[in-house]
């Protein structure tokens, strides 16, 4: 892996009632006339360790490339006395706002793409359906429209393909409320090897990001829940069908053959905005950039520079 150019943080007021900072790891000259992009991790409440294959964008392609941890999490300010407060904190304008900031910080708030994954692609996508003057290009990387398309196709597609005791023990924990015991955990990764990451072993760089989940869930909990597919949190209603069609730059859809973020989830956006290119990894799931890494990153970087 090719080493950082830069790290730093910049403030960052949320009104949390303390001083809070995100943290930011670029790669490349911003400032080389290339546009440079911004990694969006997912979650939300992850962290960027497990996007950091995407630094072959800078390695091999010569595109610079930001990555940061989102509030909350990682390297960024942690408010776990804000577990649960999902109504008037975590959400995802706070993002939006996080990610305005830290443009206008970098001075490339003129001129810039996104790549955002999962959760950073919803997010991503949200921002460029305000048309912002600057955002050249967007890459939408294993995300769903709509959150209840997303949980349907898990209920629906995916889990009803599980092993029979899996698939009971899911359902019979999530029925209960107790998912956080051990038969669920067992299952529920289970269903991550499948329809989150086929590698065998996992990337380190993913496993630091649960790593980093496990220490501090407030917003993973909060927004999402206590699964991938198990959606109890404040994002459950998320969607993004009234406004996709208001994307006006162009587009590039990913996702894997065997993605949580089924092509169900992912069709509307297709449907949607006006400029779009779609791509389906066909030995992939939910994290093709390491999957398929180089397809992958041959893919994105001819998008962003043609």
């Amino acid at each position: 892996m090719v080493n950082p150019t830069s790290t730093g943080t910049v403030e960052f007021d949320p009104g949390a009632g303390k001083p809070c900072q995100t943290w930011y790891q670029v790669y490349g000259d911003l400032k080389s006339g290339k546009t440079p992009v911004i990694a969006i991790h997912g979650g939300p409440g992850s962290t960027h360790h497990y996007i950091l294959s995407m630094a072959d964008l800078f390695a091999i392609h010569e595109i610079p490339i930001v990555f940061y941890d989102q509030l909350g999490n990682g390297n960024s300010t942690h408010l776990p006395e804000k577990t649960g407060d999902a109504g008037s904190f975590w959400t995802e304008q706070l993002f939006l706002d996080e990610l305005d900031n830290l443009l206008r910080h970098l001075g490339i708030q003129d001129n810039y793409s996104l790549l955002g994954q999962s959760w950073g692609g919803m997010l991503a996508s949200r921002h460029a359906s305000k048309r912002p003057k600057g955002l050249q290009r967007l890459i939408i990387s294993d995300s769903p429209a709509n959150m209840q398309m997303f949980m349907k196709a898990a209920y629906e597609e995916l889990i009803p393909k599980l092993p029979p005791d899996v698939r009971d023990a899911l359902l019979k924990h999530e029925k209960a409320g107790t998912t956080d015991s051990k038969e669920y955990q067992d299952a529920m990764n289970v269903f991550y090897k499948r329809h989150l990451c086929r590698l065998d072993p996992w990337p380190a760089e993913l496993l630091q990001s649960f790593e980093w989940m496990e220490k501090d869930h407030t917003v993973y909990l909060t927004m999402n829940g206590p699964s991938e597919f198990f959606i109890t949190g404040s994002l459950k209603d998320w969607s993004m069908l009234e406004d996709a069609g208001q994307i006006a730059v162009p587009t590039l859809l990913l996702n894997g053959a065997y993605d949580e973020a089924a092509d169900s989830s992912v069709m509307p956006f297709f449907k949607a905005i006006p400029k779009v290119k779609w791509f389906t990894f066909a030995e992939s799931s939910h994290t093709p950039h390491w999957e398929e890494r180089e397809k992958y990153m041959r893919l994105a970087a001819d998008f962003l520079t043609s």
